[in-house]
This record gives C-alpha cells, structure tokens and sequence, in this order.
C-alpha cells in the first residue's frame, strides 16, 4: 500500500493575519487624516518642548557674585543727611554759649549751611597754629556734626594785605589752606569720621564781603574759616 504524501514545503500566514494587516493599515490612514484636518497650537507646543528640556536638561547654576572669602572689603555704610535747617537751629544751640563758637556766625548760601568762625580767635596771628580755648571749641562743634552724614567742607579765608615777617608761609594762599586743614583735623579728632574736603581761597573772596565804614572789621571778617555743611551725605569713608 502506498503511503500518503507529505507536504513539508513552505506555509503561508493564517488567514486571519491578512485582516488584521488591512485594519491596521486603516486605522493608520484614520489617524494620519485626523492629524492632518487639525490645527496645531505653537505656542502651547513650545510650553511642552520647553518643559521637556528643562525636565530632561536642567538649565546651569548660575555662579554668584558674592564675596566668599572669610577677608573682604565690608560695604560702606553711609548715614543720611540731616535737614540744613533742623541742623541749623542745632548747631545754634550748640555754640550759643561758647566764648569761641559765640563770635561764629551761621547762615544759607543757596543750598548749603556755612559756619564761619573768626580767625583771630582760632589762631595766632600769622599762623595755623591753634589756641587750646579754640580746640575745646572745635571739639563742641565736631561733637555735633559727628552725628550727622551729611558732607562737611572746610575754606580757609585772609584778608588782601601780603604776609608780613619771615613767617612759615610765603603767601596767603598757604596760610589759609594751613588753617582750614588745621580745623579740619580737629573736626576729625572730635568724631567727626568722613571725608572732609579742604579749600585755601586766601582773600580771592574778600569782595564778596558787604562794604563798611571801617575797613578794619572787614579785614576781620575777611581773616576766617568757614564750615560749609552740604544737603547730601557724605563718603563713608574716613580722611581729611
């Protein structure tokens, strides 16, 4: 008897799987179509891209620009200015009754507080050299203005007549920037902790002093150092 022949050449796939193909392929289509009739938003496509990265590529820390070493410069502090005139009426009461700071005089030239003090009675004649009574003076004042922020600046003033004698200074221009450097040293000791600038005018401004009958009181006016308080703080900084 014969036996039945085999048949072990190559199978083709199932039947079902060709269906499943076209279903596939259809749904593929579908979905194509469906994204092609619709309408993308950018801007809310940008969020998504954005919040990707950030979640899959955090941005760099930014290094500081703080001082991280345990020796740096400290920041300067600078206390506020005071009113001109609250200081004025201040100042006012604080030389009132001083033998040296009761000849000064105060008064406003256009936005500044002037306190000038007479010369003859800070120095010798002739020289910045200061007497004891207008140190103890000098440190009243000092005492009061170390307490404000406002910018402090000291001129120094002489009359028109040439320095007589062999003196230390060869001209007026010296002898009043000795003097206004010499009060301003003082103003320093007493507390007063900011820059103070100095000025040495000699009689450059002495016509700007009113007119008298005598002439000698206005070389005495003439022959002074004048405090001159600005509206605006100072530098922080300690000097002269």
């Amino acid at each position: 008897m014969d036996e039945p022949k085999r048949d072990d050449g190559p199978k083709g796939p199932p039947p079902w799987m060709l269906s499943l193909a076209d279903l596939i392929s259809l749904l593929l289509t579908f979905f194509v179509m469906l994204f092609a009739m619709s309408k993308v938003k950018i801007d809310r496509w940008d969020e998504v891209v954005d919040s990707l990265s950030q979640s899959i590529k955090p941005s760099p820390v930014e290094e500081s620009d703080e001082p991280v070493a345990q020796l740096n410069i400290p920041r300067v502090y600078r206390k506020p200015a005071m009113n001109l005139d609250y200081l004025s009426a201040v100042i006012d009461d604080a030389i009132d009754d001083n033998d040296v700071l009761g000849d000064a005089t105060l008064s406003r030239e256009a936005d500044k507080l002037v306190i000038s003090l007479p010369g003859d009675i800070l120095f010798i004649s002739g020289s910045s050299e200061m007497t004891d009574q207008a140190r103890k003076a000098l440190f009243v004042l000092g005492g009061v203005l170390g307490n404000i922020g406002n910018r402090i600046g000291v001129q120094g003033h002489t009359d028109p007549r040439p320095v007589s004698g062999r003196g230390l200074y060869a001209s007026n221009w010296e002898l009043s920037l000795a003097r206004a450097a010499a009060v301003a040293n003082e103003l320093k000791r007493s507390g007063y902790t900011d820059y103070i600038n100095i000025y040495g005018f000699a009689a450059s401004r002495y016509d700007q002093l009113p007119v008298m009958a005598d002439e000698q009181t206005r070389f005495t006016m003439a022959r002074r150092v004048d405090i001159v308080i600005e509206p605006h703080s100072g530098s922080g900084i300690g000097g002269s």
